[in-house]
């Protein structure tokens, strides 16, 4: 098996910029990458999330079901493939969106939406989740004024979002990196290939093809 890499953060935290800045380094020491998100991470993810972000009114449970049925496709078709062949999969956004967006910030229930969200990817999970930090306000003022549906829902909704991101890491720090999302880009794409060093040296199937492509690792 690969490895598995997901971005989490709120609306603005730089996430996409990071995800593409480590997918480049990895590459460039000779590792497979595939580069995805959620949702939109396939063709018919796409659709789902024009639905999800553009689509005007949708409730809460709606919103929940369409984000389990773009992750279950999205695992079965793009990100379980990948993992199978050795290659490390990087998501811009993964279940743990769903817990803090809809099952904290829509009250619906974490445990709740974390069930469905097991079930629809058969329980397989990130072997190192990034979470980049930053206060709401903070990213508001990065967002701007053209919102999509869930960045429009307001400082009191996206303060829960953020508290739940940080609920989730204290509670499996095995998994979970907290990162300053307001430092400098450089800084911390550097703290990022550190912890993702560390975990792909442990990892004897991703460093295997690494070492036969002759690629080394220079955080």
């Amino acid at each position: 098996m690969g490895m598995f890499i997901s971005f989490e953060g709120g609306d603005g935290a730089g996430k996409s910029t990071q995800v593409e800045k480590l997918a480049t380094w990895l590459r460039e020491a000779g590792y497979g990458v595939v580069v995805t998100r959620e949702p939109g991470g396939t063709e018919l993810g796409a659709h789902i999330r024009h639905l999800l972000l553009h689509g005007g009114d949708v409730s809460p449970r709606a919103e929940a079901l369409l984000y389990a049925a773009d992750r279950a496709h999205h695992m079965d078709t793009k990100i379980r493939p990948a993992l199978e062949r050795g290659e490390i999969v990087i998501t811009d956004r993964f279940m743990d969106s769903s817990i803090a967006y809809q099952g904290a910030a829509r009250s619906l229930g974490k445990n709740e939406i974390r069930d469905l969200s097991l079930w629809a990817v058969e329980g397989t999970m990130p072997d190192v989740t990034f979470l980049l930090d930053i206060p709401v306000e903070t990213g508001q003022a990065r967002v701007g004024s053209e919102q999509d549906r869930l960045e429009a829902a307001g400082a009191e909704f996206h303060a829960r979002v953020r508290n739940e991101f940080l609920a989730l890491a204290e509670d499996h720090m095995d998994r979970w990196r907290v990162l300053d999302g307001t430092q400098t880009i450089d800084s911390i794409a550097q703290s990022i290939r550190h912890h993702v060093a560390e975990a792909l040296a442990k990892n004897d199937s991703v460093h295997q093809t690494m070492s036969e492509a002759g690629g080394t690792l220079n955080a």
